[in-house]
């Protein structure tokens, strides 16, 4: 009896509390009501303006709320606003009620946006708090224009940063300067615990304010938080201060800003522990101290420009003054003071450095980097072997500038920092990059860095670093590419690393050197690696050897290349060969690979190049080939018999737009290895040739393989004959145990739809699984196609589409 009395007492609360505002609220309602010209409207429900009543005061009334009666609680959780119903969700779902519906509902009329078709929404609360989140924090959303967004009691960015799993970092770093200043300490606290993804998207030039946000920010997040992604997306020409920064911070390296307020959370920490010092052991040498990452790169550059302006006549500065000086100043930010001498001192050990007074000319640093430059060629080749830089190219220069280069002090030194470092990647010429990376390189190599030409920084510390790396069209410069490969070479936390049309040319070779160097070290975690690009150096299957024999613990390897590699036409002139530690002919070693997929680029691929390959790894679970070309069906097919004798635990085989219309053999081979449970025919052109011959022969191979379990045909052409053909492998007869079929994209009409579920009810074989329908005619005759796949769901699920048929009457044609 004391529930019921619970019960009871609660309702008769709820109805007290909201008697007052009912009246006032029904008064108000009631008056417009009777003076509107369309005639009265039918007034609210008493129970509908209680709750409106509660809910425009929960500040007094919460915990009355939160103890009410699931029936009363489930009227009132629609009326309150975003904050309240964020807070009573556990309340709810004690209750048995829940609140999916409401924020969907949120979404759709808030947001305005529909989630990608290929996203599956678990949490639509989080999902619409995690957006709300980004829009407050960028200003694109005003939360005083909806009285579900706003309320005096709560921040917006407090309440929904504890969400936030991913955070996009746009343009010219909105929000970062928000995010590090002092009022949102406890929101920046909050995400450092609840943000696992960052994200950067078309970033833009940005000041050195944003940059030195980003720093505390990055500091807050990576070194002192949970973040294990960065990626980088669209980023046309990058910014190579901003994209160093980016790059050693979430490597773990961390060293202040100047003029930067100290970190609070590392310098009790730091106080008791000195440095790390394997980075820097491996970057720079065992007997100096660690650079900035970039500084070293600056300093690899400036040697080169030295060495390259030492035969050319002075020229003139730049007159975009402006961006020199913000360039300047991003350089300061990021740990390199262009003012600093240039030349190395003459002690073993980098001692400190003194700024030079403003009125010492600046022909004494140039002739030190000058004689500089000249020691360090003299140490490679002789003169008369070594490639002779090419002029770089500079700005415009403006007129009657020509003594520019007698400037004194500091300013002419940052005028050829700037024009030097920050060029823009797509303005250099190619004996540039030949001699940045004859001068770089020996970093990479492990030699003595001090010639390079600047001193060292204080040494930075090392804190927790991501595990995973994505660079999607981001043009890497040879200094993004050096620094890059310097940080990879001891980075032992990542996991997983996605380079995606980068534009590395010939720095593939240094990526590869540094990934080797990486996989010798003790805790490699580095599991999976995903590269592409419009061209490479190599031929994409020599690439992959060399990938992994320089990574034999590689688990996953995504490998595309659009075009040909110069190698693959040896008619190129001066068409010179990779290094030899780098392509060889010795076997690969025997690998933990478990799923490889390669796009190639037109032309024939040798076979046994893929085969050796597919020997190594003895592991592969899953293969896919996106366009890979053969001289010959004899090719294809010792390809596949490698697969069968020594990938016996291959349990996934993709084939995408390939031409197997002459392997139909090959095929039947394939559906008849008992060891593979999907296999995929994407736009293989099956059935171009005798499909009344080989239709029959593939059904009947497929009948008696019981360990298939998926086939997807899509763009093959099946048509309905083809269609129907392939209903008997659901026959009584037949001992196929396939539960799953992708059909899409078939030519398939509604009749041949419907004749099909005929089969399969008359056969009875029952669910099966899913079937896909994609991009099939099925728009000719729509009710036949709903009577077909309302037959179909009786037997398997069906997921299809409303496609216009008449977008592929070409296509049609050539079925007739």
């Amino acid at each position: 009896m004391a529930a019921p009395e619970a019960w009871r007492a609660r309702s008769c609360w709820f109805c007290e509390v909201a008697a007052a505002t009912t009246m006032e609220a029904t008064s108000r309602e009631a008056a417009p009501a009777k003076s509107s010209a369309s005639g009265p409207s039918a007034p609210p429900a008493l129970f509908e303006l209680c709750g409106r009543a509660v809910s425009a005061h929960m500040g007094v009334l919460e915990s009355g709320v939160w103890a009410l009666p699931g029936p009363i609680l489930q009227s009132i959780l629609p009326l309150l606003n975003i904050y309240y119903l964020e807070r009573i969700e556990e309340t709810a779902l004690k209750k048995g009620l829940s609140t999916q519906a409401i924020w969907r509902r949120l979404w759709d009329e808030l947001m305005k946006t529909r989630p990608s078709s290929l996203e599956s929404v678990t949490c639509w609360r989080a999902k619409f708090m995690e957006a709300f989140f980004s829009h407050v924090l960028r200003g694109t959303i005003d939360v005083s224009s909806d009285k579900r967004l706003c309320d005096q009691r709560f921040s917006p960015l407090l309440h929904s940063s504890r969400h936030v799993r991913q955070l996009t970092i746009c343009n010219m770093l909105q929000g970062a300067t928000e995010l590090v200043a002092e009022p949102n300490r406890r929101v920046l606290e909050t995400l450092a615990s609840s943000l696992h993804t960052l994200k950067f998207r078309h970033l833009l030039f940005s000041d050195v304010a944003a940059q030195q946000s980003l720093r505390q920010l990055l500091h807050q997040l990576i070194h002192h938080g949970a973040v294990s992604q960065v990626s980088l997306y669209s980023w046309p020409v990058p910014e190579s201060a901003l994209f160093i920064l980016i790059l050693t911070m979430s490597a773990g390296f961390w060293q202040p800003g100047p003029g930067g307020p100290p970190c609070r959370l590392c310098g009790e920490a730091s106080r008791g522990r000195a440095p790390s010092r394997d980075e820097g052991s491996l970057l720079l040498g065992s007997r100096r101290p660690r650079r900035d990452a970039a500084e070293r790169c600056a300093a690899a550059l400036m040697a080169t420009r030295r060495k390259s302006e030492a035969k050319q006549m002075p020229r003139a500065a730049p007159t975009t003054r402006v961006t020199r000086r913000s360039t300047q100043e991003s350089l300061m930010a990021g740990g390199t003071d262009p003012k600093r001498e240039l030349h190395p001192p003459a002690t073993s050990y980098e001692a400190p450095v003194t700024k030079r007074p403003p009125s010492a000319p600046a022909a004494t640093s140039s002739a030190s980097a000058s004689a500089s430059s000249s020691t360090s060629s003299s140490k490679r080749a002789p003169a008369s072997s070594a490639p002779q830089p090419k002029p770089l190219k500079r700005f415009k220069r403006a007129a009657g500038k020509k003594g520019a280069r007698t400037r004194q002090g500091s300013g002419a030194e940052s005028e050829d920092l700037y024009d030097f470092v920050f060029i823009v990647a797509g303005e250099k010429e190619d004996g540039e990059e030949m001699e940045i990376g004859e001068v770089a390189c020996g970093a990479l190599d492990g030699s003595d860095p001090s010639c390079l030409g600047l001193p060292a920084l204080e040494a930075s510390q090392r804190f927790r670093s991501i595990s995973t790396l994505e660079l999607f069209t981001v043009p890497l410069s040879t200094e993004a590419a050096l620094t890059l490969c310097h940080l990879l070479s001891s980075w032992v936390s990542l996991e997983s690393l996605t380079l995606s049309y980068n534009g590395l040319g010939s720095n593939i070779f240094r990526l590869l050197d540094s990934l080797r160097a990486l996989s010798g070290q003790a805790g490699c975690r580095l599991r999976a690696l995903h590269l592409s690009d419009l061209f490479s150096p190599l031929p994409i299957l020599e690439l992959t050897r060399a990938i992994v024999r320089a990574l034999p613990l590689l688990r996953v390897l995504s490998i595309r290349v659009d075009h040909p590699s110069q190698r693959d036409n040896p008619a190129v002139p001066g068409n010179a060969g990779p290094p030899s530690h780098i392509v060889g002919d010795e076997e690969i070693p025997e690998n933990c690979l478990e799923q490889l997929e390669m796009g190639f680029p037109r032309g024939a691929q040798p076979a046994p190049l893929l085969c050796s390959v597919l020997k190594a790894s003895g592991s592969l679970q899953q293969l896919s080939l996106d366009s890979a070309t053969f001289a010959s069906p004899q090719d294809f097919g010792l390809v596949l018999q490698t697969l069968k004798e020594y990938n016996l635990a291959l349990k996934r085989l993709s084939f995408h737009d390939m031409n197997l219309a002459d392997c139909q053999s090959e095929v039947l081979f394939l559906l008849q290895n008992l060891t593979l449970q999907e296999i995929t025919f994407s736009f293989c052109r099956l059935f171009e040739k005798r499909p009344a011959q080989f239709l029959p022969e593939m059904v009947a191979a497929m009948k008696g393989n019981s360990t298939l379990k998926g086939l997807r045909l899509p763009g093959n052409r099946l048509g309905n004959a083809g269609l129907l053909a392939l209903a008997d492998v659901f026959s009584e007869d037949s001992s196929s145990s396939l539960c799953q079929l992708d059909i899409s994209s078939n030519c398939i009409k509604p009749d041949g739809l419907l004749e099909f579920a005929k089969r399969l009810e008359r056969w009875g074989r029952g669910a099966f699984g899913h079937l896909r329908l994609f991009q099939n005619w099925l728009d000719q005759d729509a009710v036949t196609a709903r009577e077909a796949i309302r037959r179909l769901r009786a037997t398997c699920h069906v997921v299809s589409d409303s496609w216009d048929s008449s977008q592929a009457f070409a296509d049609y044609v050539s079925t007739m």
